[in-house]
């Protein structure tokens, strides 16, 4: 164990929970559901290809609070839709419901993700922080079975600060009786995640699995991919037999 720690931050999507696959397992349920074809969208690529720019824009958005997250998820579909020239509204709206739906259901987790927590456990207290919708994010780990591995479960929809504001890690420091020096956030975004923990007084481990964001963000720790904390939070214990 590394004495240093006692408290282990985890972000979910994209560090625990494989969010580009089980996202792209989502999109392929909408597509046919909505039978886009139909409607002048000639594939799921090209629906994504415009997707993901105007998703990406309004998360930005909605994390500097100038929209709600009712805004978001209409929005991101029906500009989406009106690129195409679909310029309808309850189809936006229906395909905003549906996605939150059945997207928390996928279960997808990254490569040994629950035997690298099981371990972790024993040592440590585990918490999340995430910046998704609450409701979904907790779908999302009772799920995936991650539930029984973590003490508190902080969403960025309850503390009112999204990652990297500091005063979300504060948040989620006094919900836990955590201090900054005893406790790591362990995460995949250099910016939401190490910029924002580094700013609130707290170590990082950086995993970072593909595609890794080009930055000049350095963290206290960085790891290839999930497992290898353990090199780091179990320095000199035996986890090979299954790796």
């Amino acid at each position: 164990m590394n004495r240093k720690y006692k408290h282990l931050f985890f972000d979910l999507d994209r560090t625990l929970w494989d969010f580009d696959t089980n996202n792209l397992k989502t999109f392929n349920n909408v597509y046919s559901t909505f039978r886009l074809n139909e409607r002048g969208i000639p594939s799921l690529d090209s629906f994504l290809e415009i997707y993901h720019p105007i998703n990406i824009v309004l998360w930005e958005k909605y994390r500097d609070h100038i929209i709600a997250k009712e805004t978001l998820n209409f929005s991101r579909f029906y500009n989406t839709l009106c690129e195409f020239g679909i310029h309808d509204e309850q189809l936006a709206h229906d395909m905003g419901k549906y996605y939150l739906q059945i997207s928390p259901l996928q279960t997808t987790l990254y490569p040994q993700t629950l035997e690298t927590l099981h371990l972790l456990k024993r040592k440590y207290q585990l918490h999340i922080i995430t910046n998704g919708f609450e409701e979904v994010q907790y779908i999302k780990i009772a799920r995936a079975g991650l539930e029984p591995f973590f003490d508190k479960i902080i969403t960025s929809e309850r503390a009112g600060y999204n990652k990297p504001d500091n005063r979300i890690f504060e948040f989620a420091l006094l919900e836990t009786g955590a201090k900054a020096s005893e406790s790591i956030v362990i995460g995949d975004d250099p910016e939401a995640d190490i910029a924002g923990a580094r700013q609130a007084g707290m170590d990082q481990i950086w995993v970072k699995h593909p595609p890794v964001k080009e930055t000049t963000e350095r963290a206290t720790y960085e790891v290839a991919q999930l497992k290898d904390i353990l090199a780091v939070l179990l320095p000199g214990e035996d986890v090979k037999e299954w790796q």
